[in-house]
């Protein structure tokens, strides 16, 4: 199998990108702390509409002693809600997907064809095989990079989606259980701060469990269940450089 297909299939395996989800995790979990706290307006006056968290909203922390983890990606891709849209969207992509197969292989064999016959070609007629060869690759190349932007584009919807319900879930259950903070491990270290941290303080499945009973949403099945989507990554192409 070529790298360029490898590539393609990963489209239906994507994994959120996990830098960009965790930007958005703190600044919503952080808005959503900062509004459950403040002080409730006086009898009388108008409550004013919560402002859209800022890239900058710092981190809230808790009136309590403990600290706790959570991994917010896995909290909600794990969600009964997060599988089943998750899934949904794997199998809208199939069809996508073996478009740029079809696209992928017509291009290897022309490549193929170049390879084993390119030294039996007149000149004209091998430099309109190159010429094929280079076109297809260039929309080939932009029809991969276009399917990657609007899937990245559609994960990102349904991860902020989720989240924007789960964050209320995530701060009550902090508050109640007595934390003074709830840090994301979502990103390794050195991608985050958080160096080491024991099971004792995670607070995922137990935000998963509280989510699925509000949400309503049934687990999947066995069979639909989503697994963890691999980060689709650009292959880079093969070359078209005739062989002398």
């Amino acid at each position: 199998m070529s790298l360029s297909y490898r590539m393609t299939s990963k489209l239906v395996r994507s994994f959120l990108a996990i830098a960009v989800f965790s930007m958005i995790s703190v600044t919503m979990i952080s808005a959503f702390a900062q509004t459950s706290s403040a002080t409730a307006p006086a009898d009388g006056a108008a409550a004013s509409p919560a402002a859209s968290p800022a890239p900058s909203a710092p981190v809230v922390t808790g009136t309590g002693s403990k600290l706790g983890t959570i991994n917010i990606e896995q909290a909600v891709m794990g969600s009964n809600e997060g599988q089943r849209d998750f899934d949904a969207l794997k199998k809208k992509l199939e069809p996508k997907q073996n478009e740029l197969k079809a696209q992928n292989d017509e291009l290897e064999s022309l490549q193929k064809q170049l390879q084993t016959q390119g030294d039996k070609l007149n000149e004209d007629a091998r430099a309109t095989l190159v010429k094929q060869i280079e076109t297809k690759k260039k929309s080939f190349d932009r029809s991969v990079q276009d399917a990657q932007e609007d899937f990245q584009n559609q994960q990102k919807e349904i991860f902020q989606r989720i989240l924007q319900k789960m964050a209320p879930v995530i701060v009550k259950h902090a508050q109640e259980g007595g934390f003074a903070m709830v840090m994301d491990t979502s990103n390794p270290w050195p991608q985050s701060p958080l160096l080491w941290y024991g099971d004792q303080g995670d607070i995922t499945k137990a935000v998963i469990d509280i989510y699925n009973a509000q949400s309503g949403v049934a687990a999947p099945t066995a069979a639909g269940a989503s697994t963890k989507p691999a980060t689709p990554r650009p292959a880079a192409p093969k070359s078209t450089t005739p062989p002398k």
